[in-house]
């Protein structure tokens, strides 16, 4: 249990050290954090086949095929559901440019609630990945998660600054985004350790939400700025990162 806050914890306070950076350097080049989000988005990439699906493969005993499918596509179809009501990310505040120029506090707000909505299942996914006991391959997931955070918490500062909110309330906001992953990721795993029987679907659903968030947020996002090669190279260099660790890791 130790474990699982101290991971629910660094998955949430890498969404606070993007916010930092964020602060530091308010003009950060769209191609260095393509390249950061490319590699968070290979790392993810492998993190969901080898830590989740294929895992609840083999939970799911003689029907794991048919749960884990099902799984895969009630989680996509999920956040779909909540990308409807909720748009995120570049669909809310369009270029740095246009954003500095017309943000308004209204449509912030909704852009940092769109964030925080968006952090719940992919902390259930960090803690989901514990549930199944394989502790090596749910710190691989939580630390894709991770990694993905930070340029997510870099581009909020931006935007909630133009806008006119204060510094200090910008970063209430970061933190508070992180905390909604902190609370997934207990939440994904306290719910498999109390029901040990809905594992094998919620690992399935768990790597459903991250495919999702790597094709519709993360790789169209990477590409929208000229950076495509580099930013291709860079996802191969994540996933090929993640597969030799789960290879000798075990």
């Amino acid at each position: 249990m130790e474990m699982v806050l101290l991971t629910a914890l660094g998955v949430g306070g890498a969404t606070v050290i993007g916010a930092v950076i964020g602060f530091v350097f308010k003009k950060i080049s769209h191609r260095f954090s393509d390249i950061v989000l490319s590699f968070a988005a290979g790392v993810m990439l492998a993190a969901a086949v080898l830590g989740l699906i294929l895992p609840s493969l083999d939970y799911g005993g003689k029907f794991g095929l048919i749960i884990t499918v099902a799984g895969v596509f009630v989680g996509a179809l999920c956040l779909n559901l909540v990308d409807k009501l909720v748009p995120h990310l570049h669909k809310l505040m369009g270029s740095e440019d246009e954003s500095h120029h017309n943000a308004n506090l209204s449509k912030v707000l909704l852009f940092v609630t769109a964030i925080a909505i968006h952090n719940l299942p992919e902390g259930i996914a960090a803690g989901v990945g514990f549930g199944s006991g394989n502790t090596s391959q749910a710190l691989l997931i939580a630390g894709g998660i991770a990694l993905q955070n930070i340029p997510e918490g870099m581009v909020i500062i931006g935007p909630m600054l133009a806008a006119g909110v204060t510094p200090k309330k910008t970063f209430i906001c970061a933190m508070i985004t992180g905390l909604v992953e902190v609370a997934g990721t207990l939440l994904g795993y306290f719910a498999v350790s109390v029901a040990t029987f809905i594992l094998p679907f919620a690992l399935a659903f768990a790597g459903g939400t991250m495919l999702y968030v790597i094709s519709d947020e993360m790789i169209p996002e990477t590409h929208a700025h000229g950076s495509q090669r580099g930013a291709t190279y860079a996802l191969l260099v994540g996933f090929c990162l993640m597969l030799v660790s789960d290879v000798l890791l075990g």
